[in-house]
C-alpha cells in the first residue's frame, strides 16, 4: 500500500492596516464575542465553537497591535539615530 502525504500550505497577510484600523477591528470583535456570549447563556447559541474562535481572532488582533507598535516604536527609534 501506498501511504499518500499532504503537505500543508500557509501564507502570511499581505495587508497592512494601521494601528488605528487594528484597534477599531478589535472593537468590533470584542463587541461581537460579548454578544455571543450574551445568546449562549440564554441558550441561542447554536454553536458554542464560535466563542472559541472569537477568542483567538482577539488574541490575533492584540499580536498585531503589540506587533504594528513595536514596529512604530523601532522605525521612530532609528529614524532619530540616523539624525543625530
Amino acid at each position: 500500500m501506498a501511504k499518500t502525504t499532504t503537505t500543508k500550505k500557509t501564507t502570511k497577510a499581505t495587508e497592512v492596516k494601521t494601528i488605528a484600523e487594528l484597534r477599531d477591528e478589535l472593537t468590533k470583535l470584542q463587541l461581537e464575542h460579548l454578544e455571543s456570549r450574551k445568546s449562549h447563556k440564554q441558550g441561542e447559541l447554536v454553536n458554542p465553537h464560535v466563542l472559541t474562535v472569537q477568542r483567538k481572532n482577539i488574541a490575533r488582533a492584540h499580536t498585531a497591535i503589540a506587533a504594528a507598535s513595536k514596529a512604530e516604536a523601532q522605525s521612530k527609534t532609528s529614524t532619530l539615530k540616523e539624525e543625530k
